[in-house]
């Protein structure tokens, strides 16, 4: 699985929200695995490499086989710039570095590390058979064979052969590298892929070939009968495939007209045919929607998803259960998300490039440059310390601005306003709120914030305030919230305030605030509270 390089958000899978915001925004490049996803793999801008999660059969390769919410670092592949990864259901890892390298670790029942034993890899180790002479730029797994594709386009295939998926014209289990040759001989592949059993293989015409197990038609050859060796695939005679992706038991295949074609298993609708039907040869789907400029599918599941170029996802398959026969629009906005938020495991179906800057939205753009004196345009002075601001965004979010502003001539606007009717943390909350719509102040604060909207007419900064102040109540400061709630005329938050005293009586008339409260609100509130019996013992 080659990396792509769309803005995607690796929160969505929930294996890493166990990461800090520190480590999720240090990473560059990350893959979700393992039968139920919950292995991971990434690597950071500095090219360290971590893993965490449940390490089933040492898929994490930290040389131990104990679990780790917490991330470990491997060594060994640190500073190695990995370029392509992919795994199998034992799990079993494989990757290949920008220097060619290949390296494996995980499950090896049937040799799929490539080392000759069938001893699990509890660390990575360098795949060397066949592969020390070639430059690997691609590597793709089954469930536990692996395929690696060199710069020259010659196949590399090692691991279970039960269905003949290593391509070598037997059955027998392949312990090293060895080349898939017989029709690819003399063939130059860009492109390879694995299902479950099953191998696929795009040449530099664009012609398609497939190898293994074919009992659902996987392979597309208008049978059901397993190859020993790559056959090609006839039904595609006229068209240049440029993109071909595996799911459990079925295939997408992307021709470079944008056209999509789909066959194999379709238990679930993931061919998108609109039926349930197995397809031996394959069937273009997506026919009256736009040009098609990605497909998506992944061997551990049977989820199938395609982006057009106008930026539209759709998804089909098995989604969360369901079985969608025909392509869903979506609202994402790269196929990865389809993965993360429908696929059963929501694993990832290529090694994920994360590009943290360049996907900051408008919402977090605004937030960043908040008081940021290189893009402001305006000063705020208060209690003697400036707050950096922009004339346009006060202009758009606040009545009590926009009046203001137009109030001057632009040759007469000040670049430095002064504040004196408010405090710095009140002012300030008060214009962060308005680049953030969020307010983070204690309920004392609030109480000026709340005064402050109250002045400037901000309805929906009022609430907020409230909230705060609800949520912040106690005994100590409840006589002084309701002074203020009656102050700024805050009906709903005088009510709640006025309850919670009642309801601590005894607490709070032995604070400082009650015997400091204004003269007619304390009469006003003992001549209420008593109303209600509060008084009578």
């Amino acid at each position: 699985m080659k990396p792509n390089t769309v803005m995607v958000d690796v929160g969505k899978w929930p294996i890493f929200t166990l990461l800090s915001p520190q480590e999720i925004a240090s990473i560059r490049k990350a893959c979700v695995f393992g039968t139920s996803a919950n292995e991971a793999i990434y690597i950071t801008h500095n090219d360290e490499v971590f893993v965490f999660g449940l390490n089933c059969s040492n898929c994490l390769g930290t040389g131990d086989n104990q679990s780790t919410i917490v991330p470990k670092k491997l060594e060994a592949l640190c500073g190695k710039k990995i370029n392509s990864l992919s795994y199998g259901s034992g799990p079993h890892v494989i990757l290949s570095t920008e220097d060619g390298e290949v390296y494996a670790w995980g499950h090896n029942g049937y040799s799929q590390l490539g080392n000759g034993t069938t001893n699990q890899g509890i660390t990575p180790i360098q795949v060397c058979t066949n592969l020390l002479i070639k430059r690997v730029i691609e590597v793709a797994c089954g469930s536990h064979h692996s395929m690696a594709l060199s710069s020259d386009g010659d196949v590399y295939s090692w691991g279970y052969n039960n269905c003949g998926q290593v391509g070598s014209g037997s059955t027998a289990n392949q312990p090293t590298p060895r080349k898939v040759s017989n029709c690819l001989q003399t063939k130059m592949v860009v492109s390879i892929a694995c299902g479950q059993t099953s191998s696929m293989a795009v040449i530099d015409n664009g012609e398609v070939y497939g190898w293994g197990y074919n009992g659902n038609g996987q392979l597309g050859l208008g049978n059901n009968g397993n190859q020993l060796t790559p056959c090609r695939v006839a039904a595609l005679h006229g068209v240049c495939v440029l993109q071909i992706t595996c799911g459990y038991a079925h295939t997408l295949a992307l021709t470079d007209e944008g056209l999509l074609y789909s066959w194999g298993a379709n238990t679930y609708g993931q061919l998108g045919t609109g039926t349930k039907s197995n397809q031996l040869s394959p069937a273009q789907i997506m026919m009256e929607k736009e040009r098609v400029v990605e497909i998506a599918a992944c061997h551990s599941s049977h989820t199938s998803a395609a982006k057009t170029q106008g930026g539209q996802v759709y998804m089909w398959g098995q989604c969360r259960g369901q079985s969608v026969v025909l392509p869903h629009l979506t609202h994402f906005t790269c196929t990865d998300d389809v993965f993360a938020c429908f696929s059963t495991p929501a694993v990832m179906w290529r090694l994920l490039s994360v590009e943290h800057e360049d996907s900051l939205t408008v919402a977090e753009s605004l937030k960043k440059e908040f008081d940021s004196p290189e893009t402001s345009d305006l000063k705020f002075r208060v209690d003697g310390k400036y707050i950096h601001v922009h004339k346009a965004v006060l202009k758009i979010r606040c009545e009590h601005f926009r009046t203001m502003f137009q109030s001057y001539w632009n040759e007469d606007m000040k670049e430095v306003i002064e504040i004196d009717q408010f405090s710095y943390p009140v002012y300030r909350a008060f214009l962060e709120y308005l680049y953030t719509d969020s307010v983070d102040l204690p309920p004392e604060d609030a109480i000026g914030l709340l005064d402050l909207a109250t002045s400037y007419c901000e309805n929906r900064l009022k609430k907020l305030c409230q909230h705060i102040i609800k949520r912040g109540i106690t005994v100590e400061n409840a006589f002084s919230l309701l002074s203020a709630a009656v102050r700024y005329d805050a009906e709903d938050l005088e009510e709640f305030c006025f309850k919670f005293c009642v309801n601590h009586l005894t607490e709070v008339t032995q604070t400082a605030a009650f015997w400091q409260m204004d003269g007619p609100l304390l009469k006003e509130f003992i001549a209420k509270a008593s109303k209600c019996g509060a008084f009578k013992n």
